[in-house]
């Protein structure tokens, strides 16, 4: 089944572009990684302080290899707060019939 970790981490305004720039090869890797369908790490359009996570992966086995060799964040950024959720999704198809 497709496993999807979202959601989205809070840090200082101030300091979101510097987190930004420390998790880019973090996405770069992962996107090369076995059965990442899509991985994303953005500043939210609207809350200076918000970065939305998007991770879709084939299974928790791929996720799982995944974060057996991903490498640590080094930001040096503090998040304040994590609202960061795994789902495990049944099926899928098209958002509007």
């Amino acid at each position: 089944m497709t496993v999807i970790v979202a959601g989205r981490v809070y840090v200082d305004p101030g300091e979101r572009d510097r987190f930004l720039e420390g998790v880019d090869g973090i996405v770069r890797a992962g996107r090369q990684a076995q059965g990442c369908l899509d991985l994303s790490i953005s500043p939210d359009p609207t809350d200076p302080g918000r970065v939305n996570i998007f991770e879709r992966w084939e299974s928790q086995d791929t996720l799982e290899a995944w974060r057996a060799v991903a490498p640590e964040p080094s930001t040096g950024v503090e998040i304040t707060r994590d609202e960061v959720l795994k789902h495990v999704v049944s099926s899928s198809g098209p958002p509007f019939d």
